[in-house]
């Protein structure tokens, strides 16, 4: 009875929490176009595209990708074989021992009325599938804490996967040999199944079970009498074969047994078996109520993933499937580290520490900020430090197993970040490009806001010259800038500029205006004669940093080999610096 109850209740939960989580695909939102659409509404786009899909063409695509990709799982076993099998024994195995063994009332039962667990093939099947499982456990930590694979995070939720997993496995294996060595178990069988034996009978049928079931009896011991084993194997087939194969074929459960037989009479009498019950039942309890709320989710959400992504795309796909999508894909994540491994500029972390640098890492800050948890201000800055160094090359994209369509997710989230009004220095740097590219799909202010909100932090603590009559106040030469400048070997060239000016007159930039001064402010040679003389509001406060197009036109003509473009670079680096030190900790933070 408690066991009943203790399943329906684990049940109930696993209930709630499924169907909480599914809410949350349509209540939560990533980017500013899913705020067009409300959860009813997205639910109801989501029902007409499912029904579409399914009366179309497309559910070809589907059953193939079903196959291929949810089930063998070939998408991973292209990239490792190692991290294959790993998948495909944790998946297989776990998948298989819920449906056929922890829900047998349920499922195995219903599909087979003449179930035990005690016969074949189900007794071996448990043994097979929950070696899967263990094999798959012990890869998973040979590549993690042996490989060490480069730049792969382990976290709290992996843990707590492997544990959980691990606490359920062991505990399952050791309660098999446990009960095939209990001389107490099988007086309870016999007392409760065997119906007008005598003493002779039965002294006949414990021999039988001590030497073929693994059972260790106080009183029979081997050698055994061949007639008195004859006699027990009659007395099995009438009364136990129907219900009990050979415990040879539970082959883990057989080989603990094996090593705990000379302790075996002692863990009998301290009731160790039903601890060990109580143990695996609880872990059990335990992974199936918390696996709505864990990472292991994946294993419904995955397949969930790579069917929606193999038959969605962005030109032709409803706006507001495509935003329950991105949703679906945070629970999708299995934190495998495919595209860490393959990002290009996973590196960054060396010299960054970042973690949001890392793609696998920012799926847990973006699930924190989709799901309105408070988020410090310095959290938000790293988050959108980590979105924005990013070069969209889609290497994430591509080696995600799940299908998840990291570069679309990068893009939303970026553009969210933005909207709160916290100032990304990065804006004005090559790592905007992309943004430049994708800027007909957001509006004029949602474009132009962002980068005018950069400079004007900039230009807090850097007086900007963008007019040829602003005068600024004579200060004296700022050593430490200059120090900081030359510690760079290609920024310090700006010391042997003699003012010709061909810098200047090469830049595509300037030759834009009809009157760049009144535009850019200091020009390219000036520029190098500010950092000459140490003048830092000069050299740092020139919108020429920040409309340079990075063409080398300059770099290359120059008759004395200064590095203009990069003492720019430099330059910009310091700027961001400055402007970064002096923003306070709440600003942009609007939750």
């Amino acid at each position: 009875m408690f066991f009943t109850i203790s399943l329906y209740l684990a049940l109930a939960v696993f209930g709630v929490g499924l169907l909480y989580k599914i809410s949350t695909w349509f209540r939560h939102r990533i980017g500013l176009d899913a705020r067009e659409f409300s959860a009813t509404e997205r639910a109801a786009a989501a029902i007409q595209g499912i029904a579409v899909t399914l009366f179309s063409g497309k559910i070809f695509t589907l059953l193939r990708v079903f196959i291929v990709d949810v089930l063998l799982q070939i998408r991973v076993l292209r990239q490792d074989f190692l991290r294959w099998l790993m998948h495909i024994c944790l998946y297989a195995g776990f998948m298989l021992l819920l449906l056929m063994h922890a829900l047998d009332k349920f499922i195995t039962s219903v599909l087979f009325p003449e179930y035990y667990s005690t016969i074949n093939p189900f007794m071996f099947l448990r043994d097979l599938f929950g070696f899967m499982v263990i094999l798959g456990i012990v890869i998973a930590l040979y590549r993690r804490f042996v490989m060490k694979v480069p730049r792969l995070q382990t976290g709290g939720q992996d843990y707590y996967a492997l544990i959980i997993l691990a606490v359920i496995m062991i505990s399952g294996v050791l309660l098999e040999g446990t009960k095939i060595t209990s001389y107490s178990r099988y007086q309870d069988m016999v007392e409760e199944y065997t119906v007008a034996a005598d003493e002779e009978e039965l002294r006949a049928l414990e021999t039988y079970w001590v030497k073929e079931f693994g059972v260790v009896s106080p009183t029979v011991k081997a050698p055994f009498d061949e007639e008195l084993l004859k006699s027990g194997r009659e007395a099995h087939d009438m009364t136990c074969a129907q219900c009990h194969s050979k415990p040879q074929w539970a082959f883990m459960g057989y080989s603990t047994a094996q090593i705990i037989r000379p302790i075996a009479l002692g863990l009998d009498r301290a009731n160790i078996a039903e601890i060990l019950w109580y143990i695996h039942f609880l872990a059990c309890w335990l992974g199936l109520a918390y696996l709505p709320f864990c990472k292991m989710f994946h294993i419904f959400a995955s397949p969930l993933s790579l069917l929606a992504n193999s038959v969605m795309d962005k030109e032709s796909s409803s706006p507001a499937n495509i935003a329950t999508r991105q949703i679906l894909e945070l629970d999708a994540c299995t934190h495998c580290g495919s595209c860490t491994v393959n990002c290009s500029v996973g590196i960054a972390f060396e010299s960054i520490p970042n973690l949001n640098i890392l793609p696998s890492e920012k799926i847990a800050s973006i699930k924190n900020l989709v799901s309105d948890s408070h988020l410090t201000g310095q959290q938000l800055r790293h988050l959108q430090e980590g979105i924005f160094l990013c070069t969209n090359c889609e290497r994430c994209t591509v080696a995600c197993p799940v299908g998840i369509n990291l570069q679309d997710m990068w893009f939303s989230v970026r553009e969210a970040l933005l909207d709160r009004g916290y100032p990304e220095f990065l804006m004005l740097s090559p790592f905007s490009y992309y943004r430049g590219l994708m800027r007909q799909s957001l509006v004029e202010d949602g474009y132009r806001e962002p980068l005018a909100r950069a400079r004007e932090a900039i230009a807090a603590e850097c007086r900007l010259m963008t007019m040829p009559e602003t005068s600024l106040p004579l200060t004296p030469s700022d050593r430490e800038f200059k120090t900081a400048l030359t510690l760079s070997a290609l920024a310090s060239t700006f010391s042997v500029c003699f003012g010709c000016q061909s810098c200047t007159t090469v830049c595509p930039v300037v030759a834009n205006y009809d009157n760049p001064e009144e535009v850019l402010g200091m020009l390219p040679h000036q520029i190098m004669h500010a950092c000459g003389l140490g003048v830092r509001d000069l050299a740092l406060g020139s919108n020429m940093l920040w409309d340079c197009l990075t063409c080398y036109q300059c770099q290359e003509h120059c008759p004395q080999g200064v590095c203009i473009t990069d003492v720019l670079y430099e330059l910009k680096n310091v700027a961001v610096k400055q402007a970064s030190e002096k923003i306070p900790e709440e600003m942009g933070i609007s939750l």
